[in-house]
C-alpha cells in the first residue's frame, strides 16, 4: 500500500492533502503557486513531480512545477496578463511583485484548464481550446497542431465558461491514443499521438435524441457537444464514460458511439465522473439538480451515485454526507479515486470541503474544510 496525496486546485492556489497508507491522518499544506487560480493538477508517482495548471486574465496562463515535494515551485509562463501590462509601465509595481520581463510562447491563451502526465510527455488543455505538449517535463511547451487544424474548428462554440479544453484522457496500453473533451465542441480522439484527430459524438442507442430542447442536448444523431467530464475504464477495450449537459453516457468503442445510461439517476445534469481502477463496470457520479435550478444536490441532500453494472442501474450513497441544507456544487474535475483495495473515492466542493471514502463510496468523511473554491482533485499515490 502507498501513502495517498491529494492534489487540490482552487481559486486561490494549489494545496496538497497528505494521508498515510491507511487513508487517515490527513494534513493540508498550501496554498502554493503564488495564489494563482489552479484549474487542474497532475503528478508523476515515479519522479514525484507535480504540475499545477491555471492562470487567468490578471496573471496570464501558465503551468507550475514542483520537483521537491511541494517545497518550491517553478512557473512556465505561457501568456501575459493584465499584471504584466501594469508592471511593464510601472517600475514601482514591477519591483513590488518581483516582476521581470521575458518572452512567452503564446499570445492567444488566457488559462490552462487541464494537465495530464504520460511517459515522456506532459499535455495541457487551454482556453481558448487547444492542446499543448511538453517533452521536457513542463519546462517548454508547443501546440499540438493536428487538433488546432481540425476541419471542424470554425464550428466550435463556447460553453458557459468559454471555449475550453478541460479533459485529457490517455490509454496506458497505447501511448498513441488520446481523448480530449472540449466545451462545447465535444469529444475528439487521436490514435497516432496527435497527428490526426477524429470527432466522436455520435449517439449509439435509438431514442436518445428524443424530447430534448436544450441547445446542449442530444440532437441530429449526436449526444450534444457540451461534454462536462470523460473517463476511460481500465483494460484494453476502450470503454469510455462521460457526463455531459444531459446525462451519463457509455461508449464501448472508444467514443465512436455513445449510449445513454442516465436512467435511475435523479437528474441528467452534473459535472464529475470517476471509474473504478480495476472494474470497468463500476463508476461514480454526483448529480446536481439542474442547469437552471441552482446546480446543487437534489433536495439539498448530498449523494454520490454508484453503478456496478456499467450504468444499467444506480444506487445512492449518503452515509457521512450532509443531508440538510446542502447547496454546494462539485465541479467537473473535482472527483477522483485511488488504486487501493477497496478503492478510495474523493471529491471537493465549491464551498471548500474535501470528502473521502475508503470503501468505494459506502461511507464518507470530510477530510478538509474551509479551503477556497475547489476546482479539481487528483490522487498521487506515493511509494
Amino acid at each position: 500500500m502507498r501513502d495517498i496525496r491529494l492534489l487540490v486546485g482552487t481559486t486561490k492556489g494549489a494545496f496538497l492533502i497528505d494521508g498515510d497508507a491507511g487513508r487517515s491522518g490527513w494534513r493540508v499544506r498550501g496554498p502554493f503557486c503564488d495564489g494563482w487560480t489552479i484549474n487542474h493538477m497532475a503528478g508523476d508517482a515515479e519522479s514525484g513531480t507535480i504540475w499545477a495548471a491555471g492562470g487567468g486574465d490578471w496573471t496570464g496562463a501558465g503551468v507550475w512545477r514542483s520537483e521537491d515535494d511541494g517545497a518550491s515551485w517553478v512557473l512556465a509562463k505561457l501568456s501575459r496578463g493584465q499584471m504584466d501590462e501594469w508592471a511593464a509601465q510601472d517600475p514601482g509595481f514591477a519591483e513590488m511583485i518581483g516582476w521581470t520581463d521575458g518572452p512567452v510562447p503564446f499570445d492567444d491563451i488566457s488559462q490552462v484548464w487541464s494537465v495530464c502526465a504520460a511517459p515522456g510527455v506532459v499535455y495541457a488543455g487551454t482556453k481558448p481550446a487547444s492542446l499543448l505538449e511538453s517533452r521536457d517535463g513542463g519546462v517548454s511547451w508547443a501546440r499540438v497542431e493536428g487538433l488546432t487544424d481540425h476541419p471542424s474548428r470554425e464550428s466550435w462554440e463556447p460553453g458557459g465558461a468559454g471555449l475550453v479544453l478541460h479533459t485529457i484522457v490517455r490509454s496506458p496500453e497505447d501511448p498513441g491514443k488520446l481523448w480530449v473533451g472540449i466545451s462545447a465542441a465535444g469529444v475528439f480522439a487521436t490514435e497516432d499521438g496527435g497527428a490526426t484527430w477524429e470527432r466522436r459524438n455520435r449517439v449509439g442507442n435509438a431514442g436518445a435524441c428524443a424530447d430534448h430542447h436544450h441547445p446542449a442536448g442530444p440532437e441530429g444523431g449526436e449526444i450534444g457537444h457540451c461534454v462536462h467530464n470523460m473517463v476511460r475504464a481500465p483494460g484494453g477495450g476502450d470503454v469510455m464514460y462521460q457526463q455531459n449537459h444531459h446525462g451519463v453516457w457509455r461508449s464501448n468503442d472508444g467514443g465512436r458511439s455513445w449510449d445513454d445510461v442516465t436512467a435511475g439517476l435523479p437528474s441528467t445534469f452534473g459535472f464529475p465522473l470517476q471509474v473504478h481502477p480495476r472494474d470497468p463496470q463500476v463508476l461514480w457520479t454526483l448529480p446536481l439538480n439542474g442547469d437552471m435550478a441552482g446546480r446543487f444536490p437534489p433536495d439539498a441532500k448530498a449523494a454520490v451515485w454508484r453503478s456496478r453494472d456499467g450504468g444499467q442501474s444506480w444506487e445512492d450513497l449518503r452515509e457521512g454526507l450532509p443531508q440538510v441544507s446542502c447547496y454546494f456544487t462539485v465541479l467537473r474535475q473535482a472527483m477522483t479515486g485511488d488504486r487501493q483495495d477497496p478503492a478510495g473515492v474523493y471529491f471537493g466542493t465549491n464551498s471548500g470541503s474535501v470528502f473521502a471514502s475508503r470503501d468505494e463510496g459506502d461511507t464518507w468523511e470530510e477530510i478538509a474544510r474551509h479551503l477556497p473554491t475547489v476546482l479539481s482533485v487528483e490522487v498521487l499515490e506515493r511509494a
